[in-house]
């Protein structure tokens, strides 16, 4: 069983008590409290526990397909150049917009329901492929929706700050509706947990997303951020300033970046599906990230374009194979790691008393197991609030 603390935190032949969906006790077998006797025992006959994963970072709320991206890329085609001639984003806005909120999550629910076929039973959902001000709105109150859907605990962010509105030729004027308009109707309707914005060369500035943070700080919600994955714009340094809970992709940026996220507690949120799937060179900062003690999580980055994933499991392995980390920092980094990046660390993400009954029973006998290999999902099941 994994649990908190050692490596791993392992704990050999442990045992779960479970009460009205929360964990009561954890530890070994050998340990276990007389006053817990007598209850219901599920053997899980020497298969691996572990907590049940946290993404952190999905955008798996959308509709249509970009597969053809893919192609042009193998081209040479890059992710700016295929932003400027009008796909990327804005392609998956057109079909966005055009589908009715049957059809977008009608079209949503079967990768919610993969994800948490492979482990997860957290995971964020933002939106921004609506861009005006409806089709926000509807792609929140679905990915809402997707949690009683799929049995999992979703957290929506309004990523408002995506790419700029096609209907818009002023960004600087599209931040003032969005902040004025957008925002406030998010949080009315209690839409959302955080907000989000793609700050960098091809999207928006510093200047801009720090306006459109401080409009969001002051309604009361967090604020998170696609940072430096292109350029080093200074968006680490924007998002611990801003007390982000999360700054992710992180691919181009600096030390002093890194510094300030750590003086902040902001987590680093790594998305190697995105790294892999655009076969980029230059790899997140992880000895810096480690060296300056910057919490390290991880995400599917779930997203028709760039990171068409649905397997943490493989982002583990990714994690590993193009980024360095260990196995551990990897399982880490979808459990304990991830929680902390959505604000949840003290209720899930590790098996100890007082955390939500979330985990996944694994037929492996050690959690290395789970990130050495590729390509199967030996998860036995999936239990979520004590109910598999």
């Amino acid at each position: 069983m994994a649990a908190s603390g050692g490596a791993y935190g392992f704990v050999d032949d442990g045992t779960l008590v479970v009460e009205n969906g929360l964990i009561v006790w954890a530890g070994p077998r050998t340990a276990l409290p007389s006053s817990f006797e007598g209850g219901t025992v599920h053997d899980v006959g020497g298969r691996c526990i572990t907590p049940g994963f946290v993404d952190p970072h999905t955008h798996a709320v959308y509709a249509g397909s970009r597969s053809n991206e893919f192609e042009l890329r193998l081209r040479g085609a890059t992710y700016a150049d295929i932003a400027r001639a009008g796909g990327g984003i804005l392609a998956t806005v057109r079909a966005t917009r055009a589908a009715s909120d049957g059809e977008l999550a009608g079209a949503s629910l079967p990768r919610v329901a993969a994800l948490r076929a492979n482990g997860v039973t957290t995971l964020e959902i933002k939106s921004g492929y609506g861009l005006d001000r409806e089709t926000e709105l509807r792609m929140l109150r679905v990915a809402r929706s997707l949690g009683p859907a799929a049995n999992v605990r979703v957290r929506t962010t309004y990523l408002g700050l995506h790419a700029l509105d096609p209907a818009w030729s002023d960004a600087d004027a599209y931040v003032d509706f969005v902040c004025a308009d957008v925002l406030p109707a998010v949080a009315a309707e209690r839409l959302a947990d955080a907000v989000d914005a793609f700050c960098e060369s091809i999207a928006f500035t510093t200047e801009q997303t720090a306006r459109f943070f401080e409009g969001a700080r002051a309604l009361g919600l967090a604020v998170k951020l696609h940072a430096d994955q292109l350029t080093d714009c200074g968006g680490a340094e924007l998002a611990a300033r801003c007390g982000a809970q999360s700054a992710d992709h992180l691919e181009r940026t600096s030390e002093d970046g890194v510094r300030e996220l750590a003086d902040a507690g902001t987590v680093a949120v790594l998305l190697p599906g995105a790294f892999y799937y655009l076969r980029e060179s230059v790899a997140p900062p992880v000895a810096a990230l480690r060296a300056h003690g910057v919490p390290i999580a991880l995400g599917t980055d779930c997203n028709p374009g760039t990171s068409p994933l649905v397997s943490p499991l493989l982002a583990m392995n990714f994690a590993c194979t193009l980024f360095g980390l260990t196995p551990e920092e990897a399982l880490c980094g979808f459990t304990r790691n991830a929680a902390r990046a959505l604000g949840l660390h003290g209720e899930i993400g590790t098996l100890e008393a007082g955390r939500k009954a979330d985990f996944v029973i694994w037929d492996v006998e050690h959690p290395s197991a789970l990130v050495a290999t590729i390509g199967t999902n030996p998860g036995a099941a999936v239990v979520f609030g004590g109910r598999a």
